[in-house]
């Protein structure tokens, strides 16, 4: 029951501009059990930060990501469906060790165990999560940032579940995949802010009632769609 969005602004923005959003939405989306984000810095650099405690009470960790400035991030609240899991190795997004991009998933990857003892083997885990597992897939399947969209339905394909899968790229690009139909995506603006985000695990629109009221541009995306968010914000759907 984990919740993500990604962003996306034509200028950059104070990280903290979207923290009054994400607080409703791990409140109302029922998460609270570890969070995380990747940003891009103006000189280009990937970055990311991640915790084992809800965002609400990542005190610091929220005041010092809420100074930086970017122009597109992924953020990710997390409820596991394991509370075995409850560590910071397997909180989210991961992050490529070649820098590429960072990783997030919503739902349940639902083959990890086939795809985990390869990976292990190679010394590539370090947590117990089945995202990690769905991470190191991408690893190796990556190609460039064009691709991304056909590689993220490619590991849906190979994992099959209930699973919304978040990349951001490390030229910015911010790109979400609905492919759980129990928590649907919806995109929409917040103020110049260009979001796609989950919809608190309730079909219907109650995200707008209780976690982005003042949203305007607001779209339901449907199961198997995925978007990427153009330069300025922007939802571009791929075919």
């Amino acid at each position: 029951m984990c919740e993500q969005y990604v962003a996306r602004a034509a200028e950059p923005f104070r990280i903290d501009e979207l923290w009054p959003f994400t607080e409703r939405l791990e409140r109302w989306g029922l998460a609270g059990f570890g969070w995380g984000v990747a940003w891009v810095r103006a000189d280009g650099r990937l970055c990311s930060h991640r915790a084992a405690r809800a965002f609400r009470d990542d005190t610091e960790g929220v005041a010092n990501v809420g100074r930086e400035e970017t122009t597109a991030l992924l953020v990710h609240l997390r409820r596991p469906s394991r509370l075995s899991t409850l560590q910071v190795a397997d909180a989210q997004p991961f992050d490529d060790p070649a820098g590429r991009f960072s990783f997030s998933h919503n739902g349940d990857l639902r083959e990890w165990r086939t795809f985990r003892p390869t990976f292990q083997a190679q010394g590539r885990i370090h947590g117990r999560a089945d995202t990690e597992v769905g991470a190191r897939w991408l690893e190796d399947a990556w190609r460039d940032t064009g691709d991304a969209p056909d590689r993220l339905r490619a590991l849906h394909d190979a994992f099959g579940g209930q699973a919304n899968l978040a990349v951001l790229t490390d030229d910015g690009t911010p790109i979400h995949y609905n492919g759980n139909s129990e928590n649907p995506i919806f995109t929409f603006r917040l103020g110049p802010i260009g979001v796609a985000s989950t919809g608190i695990y309730s079909l219907d629109r109650s995200v707008f009632t209780y976690a982005a009221s003042g949203a305007t541009e607001r779209r339901l995306m449907r199961v198997g769609d995925i978007v990427t968010l153009d330069r300025n914000g922007s939802p571009i759907r791929a075919s």
